[in-house]
């Protein structure tokens, strides 16, 4: 195996290097991973711009990650039931295996991951490089996977760019199908047709949903196309229609069963219009947390109407699986998601690209380290 790795580093906030680290090495217990394909979310955008002060020195992001197993302990193998030469999706949470957060395959609930609360908290694509073992996220060469990673073998009909779509897939069957529980004949709005909005749309058609109406906005005609092929019935343009108006006469006037809310930085709009197109009485709205106060909040109506408000937040190891599943389906075309493709020496371009910073319009970005040094950019389908 090679002895130094390249990885990308943010050493400042908006500011990343090509670093060039020793490789890890490991014991019984303990793996690499020789990463194939690194996704880029929302969430990178946010922790790429304005990164939390509790997550000091460099730091290796990427947290949606797929590779090879390169070399593994002989207890890592046989607790994860892996081999070398095997694919994995490698979930970025690092839980303590033991809490009742854990036992449920709620990792993401466990104190040893949430960096929120414990200043301590290990998480791929989070971690600073001045921990044991280096290499903790995804925009590098190879990873440093300890004993308590958590990891889906990736079945040989899925190629490593769909694999890399695992982690926007899980989240959208964790919020559309496990949280909030669309189910046969539900009426849906998906509002944000990005990466995780056409997830919670697949979700929501899998699941027996009799009518999916998807908003956006002008900009987003190409990812209304893609909605409609992976299934909506109908797409909205909040710009050029009443969205509240056009929800209602597509529902005859009753409204929606649920509402979820998969926009970005658009303000307290998309929640008011969850509220008003909900139907009469007990409607779901799924809502993420982008907003630190919300002005005014329509308590009143919010009770008058019997909504319950639940939360997107991040994903179980069941919905992981049903993501795995679902892609080694084919059921639906999901390889459109991936858009675009860079190499990791391009990530700073990249990140920028999926904010929105650029003329490019990426759903999902795929960074690759055999890209290095190549031009990316779309991928032609």
């Amino acid at each position: 195996m090679v002895q130094t790795v390249q990885a990308a580093v943010r050493v400042a906030p908006g500011t990343t290097e090509m670093q060039e680290f020793d490789l890890p090495s490991i014991d019984d217990d303990s793996a690499l991973l020789q990463v194939e394909v690194a996704g880029i979310c929302g969430t990178d955008v946010k922790m790429y711009a304005d990164p939390p002060a509790v997550i000091q020195g460099r730091v290796i992001m990427g947290h949606e990650n797929v590779g090879v197993i390169a070399q593994a302990g002989p207890r890592f193998k046989r607790r994860h039931g892996l081999d070398e030469g095997d694919r994995v999706f490698v979930e970025h949470y690092v839980g303590c295996f033991n809490c009742e957060w854990c036992r449920l395959g709620e990792y993401r609930h466990c104190e040893a991951t949430d960096w929120r609360t414990n200043p301590d908290g290990r998480r791929f694509g989070y971690t600073s490089a001045e921990n044991p073992g280096t290499l903790w996220g995804g925009f590098s060469e190879y990873m440093y996977l300890p004993w308590n990673s958590v990891l889906h073998k990736i079945p040989d009909t899925v190629t490593p760019e769909l694999a890399g779509l695992v982690m926007p897939l899980s989240n959208g069957i964790e919020w559309a199908l496990l949280t909030v529980g669309v189910g046969y004949a539900d009426t849906v709005l998906i509002q944000g047709p990005g990466q995780q909005g056409l997830a919670q749309l697949v979700a929501a058609k899998t699941a027996g949903a009799a009518k999916i109406l998807v908003s956006g906005t002008t900009r987003d005609k190409h990812r209304f196309d893609l909605a409609k092929e992976l299934g909506a019935d109908e797409v909205i343009d909040v710009l050029t229609e009443d969205p509240r108006e056009k929800v209602m006469d597509l529902t005859g006037g009753r409204g929606v069963d649920i509402v979820l809310d998969c926009t970005s930085r658009a303000g307290t709009a998309p929640v008011l219009l969850g509220v008003d197109v909900l139907k009469r009485r007990e409607g779901t709205l799924l809502i993420q947390g982008e907003l630190a106060a919300f002005p005014d909040f329509p308590v009143k109506k919010v009770t008058e109407k019997a909504i319950t408000i639940k939360s997107a937040r991040g994903h179980s190891f069941r919905a992981c699986e049903l993501a795995v599943d679902q892609l080694a389906s084919s059921r639906f075309p999901l390889e459109k998601l991936a858009t675009h493709r860079y190499g990791i020496d391009q990530v700073d371009h990249a990140i920028r690209v999926l904010a929105g910073e650029t003329d490019e319009d990426a759903i999902h970005i795929s960074l690759m380290p055999s890209l290095v040094g190549r031009a990316g950019g779309a991928v032609a389908r």
